[in-house]
């Protein structure tokens, strides 16, 4: 099984850069995930609520530990974010494409935590 596969079976998921926006992919990752039956929490500091769920500000926030974090925010922001997951022992990082650089990936190597570089959406539908 690869990794995106033993990830998907994970029902745990937190979805950093969660949008309200329905054309946004930050939504449209939520909203399919939960479809599928997925335990998903909102992570943006922005919003209050997305999807008519609560959204957190941070995964240290969260009311449990996700299983696997789906990121969706620029490299900018997603090193803060794997520090964070990385002291939470957050197992899995899903990048979303656009949300990786070398230094990304070299941080999250270094850090012991498994990531997938694919589309959520696109694995979902593959199902």
């Amino acid at each position: 099984m690869d990794l995106s596969q033993e990830m998907l079976k994970k029902k745990v998921w937190a979805v950093v850069g969660a949008s309200i926006h329905p054309d946004k992919y930050g939504y449209k990752l939520y909203k399919k995930l939960k479809d599928h039956g997925y335990r998903v929490y909102p992570v943006n500091p922005g919003y209050d609520m997305v999807d008519g769920d609560k959204c957190y500000p941070s995964l240290s926030e969260l009311p449990e530990k996700p299983d696997v974090i789906d990121m969706v925010v620029n490299p900018r922001i997603g090193h803060g974010i794997i520090e964070e997951a990385a002291s939470l022992e957050i197992p899995y990082i899903w990048l979303q494409p656009g949300t990786h650089d070398p230094s990304i990936i070299q941080q999250l190597e270094e850090k012991g935590i498994a990531y997938v570089k694919n589309c959520v959406l696109v694995a979902l539908r593959e199902e």
